[in-house]
């Protein structure tokens, strides 16, 4: 039994027609085959595709007519169609170079070789359709005032513009939060060296106090503070040497410095001399051992005697003066 390729495509035409036909179908060539393979009918070998060759039509009259219906008699503004060589290599022709401009001359593998040829081609291409649109008064130049025309929406271009000004915004607020926190940090750099400057002429007003009270200076120039110092003490005013040599040193001061004196050398006022070491007319051993005579003692014994008063008399009377 032979099965052909025709009866083959018969059966999946008859399949295509119903589910339960096929399925009827598929039941009966199924008992079909186990019959015939039953009774030996079916044996290897037996059966064999048949592939037909495919026919290749070329229809030239076909074809050509069909080019003739697509063809339309148009201006060529209307086509823009331009068929070019390509422009002339300025690199050949500097190094004396002669290049072709076939395309059979350019190595298809090279890259470059390739790119540099599409390039020259559309360059000349450019260079011949520039003056033609010219000729039909086509504007080859954008205006000043030109607007390309998106292809968005309208509300699309509204939200980023939205979210364009959002991040604008949010950028200024940085860039002014850094600027405040420099302005902070001078700021407190500032407060610091006018704490400084204020510690520093405090400390210089007292030890000008202390010179004062102590009477090594008879200045006033540190009360009035920046005021005068810029200025010389010629420049001062009449009513502040008037102050200052009214109020002068305190009378504490005037005994400690006519007691004790400024300090420094004496001129040698106690020394001794050789003259004075010898000369013993003022020694007095009385005195110098706190020994009198019997009728000193016996006249102190009977006379009155200086004693020192006691530690509260003498608060007393200190408290009363």
């Amino acid at each position: 039994m032979i099965i052909d390729s025709r009866t083959m495509e018969s059966e999946d035409e008859e399949s295509l027609l119903g589910q339960s036909e096929e399925e009827e179908d598929s039941e009966l060539s199924d008992d079909a085959l186990q019959e015939a393979f039953a009774k030996g009918l079916l044996k290897p070998g037996m059966n064999v595709y048949v592939e037909r060759s495919k026919q290749f039509v070329n229809n030239v009259e076909g074809l050509k007519h069909c080019l003739a219906d697509f063809r339309k008699d148009l201006p060529w503004v209307e086509r823009l169609d331009m068929t070019n060589l390509p422009a002339e290599d300025v690199i050949f022709k500097a190094e004396g170079k002669v290049s072709s401009g076939k395309a059979g001359d350019v190595n298809a593998d090279d890259d470059f070789q390739r790119e540099m040829f599409f390039y020259r081609q559309a360059q000349a291409t450019v260079l011949d359709a520039l003056p033609l649109l010219n000729k039909h008064g086509i504007a080859t130049k954008r205006p000043d005032d030109y607007f390309a025309e998106m292809s968005k929406s309208d509300q699309q271009m509204q939200k980023i513009r939205k979210k364009l000004i959002s991040k604008q915004l949010i950028l200024e607020k940085s860039e002014k939060a850094k600027k405040l926190r420099e302005q902070r940090k001078f700021g407190k750099k500032v407060q610091v060296e006018v704490i400084q400057k204020r510690q520093k002429d405090k400390r210089a007003m007292m030890t000008a106090v202390k010179k004062y009270q102590k009477g090594m200076t008879d200045k006033l120039d540190f009360l009035e503070g920046d005021k005068k110092k810029g200025k010389d003490s010629s420049q001062a005013t009449p009513a502040s040497n008037k102050v200052a040599a009214k109020k002068g040193p305190n009378s504490k001061r005037k005994f400690k410095d006519q007691k004790f004196g400024f300090g420094g050398k004496k001129s040698g006022k106690k020394w001794n001399t050789k003259e004075s070491h010898n000369d013993v007319s003022s020694f007095r051993a009385k005195v110098a051992n706190a020994k009198g005579s019997k009728g000193a003692k016996k006249g102190a014994k009977g006379g009155k005697q200086n004693k020192r008063p006691g530690k509260s008399v003498r608060k007393k009377i200190k408290s009363r003066s």
